[in-house]
């Protein structure tokens, strides 16, 4: 097995077609560059495809958010090639978005995707994968190995109502799951009641730990995203780990939290929760901020709309949503907004539209922050973090985001004594 990239591409002089074998992994970047040059990709031995689009296609609406350009460290292991020759990526301006039956013809597979644990969380981000129908293949790793197959025998039974053609499987270690472009990391003690995030430092810190390393062996040119709780300490532990790059290491919490306001903005009489602008940064915990500054509904300041005493109230519930949810299961913690939005942020990198969303993330002087992972905004690409957005927040904002960057680093310190 060969693994393709750019500069592969380039060695191999002017030819039309480059024949690749049938179990070879050929990066995103790699596919990019042979379309760049002119270059069709077949598979050895295969027959040769019709081409994709037989016409040029209609210009697609400029985006809100321009992509970054790729990373070339960051980049993933794509999946097989197809033998297609899609339009000229000249057709395009470069980084706006596709629709998504298009960005498949022209980026080719998107590969595998793994989900770590088997559980409410995992299942749920396993159908959200799915249902978006964009990889070739969704793998379900548990150490409960019938309950991995089994869930993922039953969301391959959904195939036809959800309208997708991934391929899902379950296994029970992720060596059996193979490489994989991105791996998401839900495996854990989950919280029961009077329990706080912190409570669980010390078990999953051995689960994740070991994980990560596994990925990294088993999927060295992975994105790993962590939902995992103590979620800051657990995504910094897994970059650590796993020896990745940080921008390949991202943790679920900021995406979370910000829904779980939007929500409840929404049911305080903001308006619609898909009309409320918002972001969730610092902790995914006691020290998340929300910046007011920042938030608003249908382009009016959310203090305009909701009085002053409300608007804080929801910030509070939001910040004790999680525990809110633990109660009222009893047994348990929250699996559908979690797994929907650790779905959330792997289809925006797959995507690569360069979208922003708030991650935990390792902070490198942004915000005054130094070596530590915290929830900031980041726009996301194919091969995990492009770059990490600074927001114009007020002081107060961001002393509270640097406490909150305190705080992880004193937790993170009693983690490594532990250890």
């Amino acid at each position: 097995m060969k693994v393709w990239g750019a500069g592969d591409i380039d060695a191999v002089g002017e030819v039309t077609t480059l024949e690749v074998g049938p179990k070879d992994l050929v990066t995103p970047l790699a596919r990019e560059r042979a379309r760049e040059l002119g270059i069709e990709l077949v598979i050895a031995g295969a027959t040769p495809a019709a081409p994709a689009m037989a016409t040029t296609p209609p210009t697609p609406p400029t985006p809100a958010v321009a992509a970054s350009p790729r990373r070339g460290a960051g980049e993933p292991r794509g999946g097989p090639v197809r033998s297609l020759r899609p339009p000229s990526g000249a057709l395009y301006r470069r980084g706006a978005p596709l629709p998504d039956a298009l960005a498949s013809a022209v980026h080719g597979s998107t590969g595998r995707v793994v989900v770590v644990g088997a559980g409410h969380v995992g299942m749920i981000t396993a159908l959200r994968l799915a249902d978006a129908d964009l990889f070739d293949e969704l793998v379900l790793v548990d150490i409960d190995e019938g309950r991995a197959a089994g869930v993922a025998l039953d969301l391959t039974h959904t195939a036809a109502l959800g309208g997708f053609a991934t391929r899902v499987r379950g296994t029970g270690t992720v060596e059996d799951a193979g490489p994989a472009d991105y791996v998401v990391i839900t495996a854990g003690r989950a919280r029961q009641p009077g329990m706080s995030r912190s409570d669980l430092v010390g078990t999953n810190a051995a689960i994740v730990g070991d994980l990560a390393r596994r990925v990294a062996r088993t999927s060295p040119h992975a994105v790993i995203v962590v939902v995992t709780n103590p979620l800051d300490e657990m995504t910094h532990h897994a970059w650590q780990a796993s020896g990745f790059p940080p921008e390949r290491v991202v943790g679920m919490a900021g995406v979370l939290d910000t829904a779980r306001f939007q929500a409840l903005a929404a049911l305080a009489g903001a308006g619609r929760a898909d009309r409320i602008d918002a972001v969730a940064l610092g902790s995914h915990g006691a020290e998340m901020v929300i910046p007011l500054s920042q938030a608003t509904s249908a382009g009016r300041p959310l203090s305009d709309v909701i009085d002053k005493a409300a608007l804080h109230a929801v910030v509070d519930r939001a910040r004790e949503s999680g525990a809110e949810v633990v109660g009222l299961l009893k047994t348990g913690s929250a699996f559908l907004a979690p797994g929907t939005s650790a779905a959330g942020m792997v289809l925006a990198m797959a995507r690569d539209r360069g979208q922003i969303m708030p991650a935990a993330v390792l902070a490198d002087g942004n915000y005054g922050i130094h070596d530590v992972y915290i929830g900031l905004p980041a726009r996301l690409g194919r091969g995990g973090v492009c770059e990490i957005v600074e927001l114009d927040l007020r002081p107060d904002e961001l002393r509270a985001l640097r406490q909150a960057a305190d705080r992880i680093k004193e937790r993170l310190s009693q983690l490594a004594t532990a250890s």
